[in-house]
């Protein structure tokens, strides 16, 4: 069973929305994801609530929960069927409590917003998990999402440029998008959305599989990914427009479950270049 903490001191970073996603993710591959959501908003918790019966089964933890009727080892108990953990973290986290927090964990996902406030808190939240956790660089065991980001902005620019400073890599490049939104209210993942809809979305994530597994998907390599999966610098060009979303006056329709006979859809006609991809960080 693997065990991942998605952890960011501050509000509104996106760790929900990239617990929830990686929890459809894995579901959607035939494996048994658990959420535990300790964010008193309990926003992962009712994700799942929403989720029709025919989508892959998710289950959820409300570890924010507190019952005196039970020990709190028995309230936070991990189903034996389950293949991960996937850990969403209350915003306002103390550096004291990053030990209990990060205990046990395979992967910690940092994820980080193209401003100067983020920026800022992201710097001190490497730094405590680095000195208070005691997580070793060399462990490979943290690694940081840009989130939200829009490839033509200097404010994307400036995160990428301090993110390989902290010798922690960059593990996925997710643009801002409203699929992700719309996901949220549906109690769906990008990855159970229909192809045409959500296939930018879907391939930034083959990084952060490939991370996460040590191995690729095939069916999440973004366009222009060399053979090998060595990650490339993104060279995007600051006047390049920003990219198109789907219209705001529908829902994205949601895929049949994998094995449902559903012929799979045309390919979204892009830009040549593509979504931003990854840059490896330095040693």
């Amino acid at each position: 069973m693997q065990r991942i903490v998605v952890l960011n001191p501050k509000g509104g970073s996106g760790k929900t929305t990239i617990a929830i996603n990686l929890a459809s993710y894995l579901a959607t591959r035939g494996q048994r994801p658990v959420l535990m959501d300790f964010d008193p908003q309990g926003s992962s918790v009712r994700w799942v609530k929403k989720r029709q019966p025919a989508l892959p089964r998710i289950e959820a933890i409300a570890a924010f929960e507190k019952d005196s009727r039970t020990t709190r080892a028995f309230q936070l108990r991990i189903p034996e069927h389950a293949t991960h953990v996937i850990v969403d973290t209350p915003a306002a986290v103390e550096p004291r409590q990053l030990p209990d927090l990060t205990r046990d964990a395979h992967k910690i996902l940092v994820p980080v917003l193209p401003s100067d406030i983020d920026i800022h808190t992201c710097s001190r939240s490497i730094g405590d998990l680095l000195l208070v956790a005691k997580i070793r660089r060399d462990e490979n065991r943290i690694g940081v999402i840009a989130n939200r980001v829009r490839s033509n902005t200097l404010m994307y620019q400036a995160l990428i440029r301090f993110l390989h400073t902290l010798g922690i890599p960059i593990v996925a490049i997710i643009r801002d998008s409203q699929n992700y939104v719309r996901g949220a209210e549906l109690g769906v993942g990008v990855h159970e959305m229909k192809g045409s809809v959500a296939r930018a979305d879907v391939e930034q994530w083959g990084p952060l599989v490939t991370w996460l597994t040590g191995a690729a998907d095939d069916t999440l390599t973004p366009r222009g990914t060399p053979s090998g999966g060595k990650l490339e610098p993104n060279g995007a060009d600051p006047t390049e427009p920003a990219p198109q979303e789907p219209p705001t006056d529908s829902l994205p329709e949601v895929a049949a479950p994998p094995g449902a006979g559903v012929p799979a859809e045309d390919a979204l006609a892009e830009d040549a270049d593509g979504p931003p991809q990854p840059i490896a960080a330095q040693a």
